[in-house]
């Protein structure tokens, strides 16, 4: 098995589809427990990693929203 990627150098994306193998590989409970164990502790950092970036998101998308003529009644919505 390769050496994991260092998480910070990560997109949204990449640490998301990973995240999501991980859940996947934990769910079918067919990992051993020590790998359970490494594997549960790398997704607890995935999962923070890719809340910082959406935050980082949202708070870029809201100071263009008040940057475009001042602040917004309105929310922004993401679809």
């Amino acid at each position: 098995m390769s050496e994991p990627v260092d998480i910070e150098t990560l997109t949204f994306e990449q640490a998301l589809a990973e995240l999501e193998q991980i859940v996947a590989r934990l769910e079918s409970g067919q990992a051993p427990l020590e790998d359970s164990i490494r594997m549960y502790e790398r997704g607890a950092v995935l999962k923070r990693h890719c809340e910082t970036r959406l935050e980082a998101a949202r708070l870029r998308v809201e100071k263009i929203v008040m940057g475009a003529g001042g602040p917004s009644a309105e929310p922004a919505e993401f679809d």
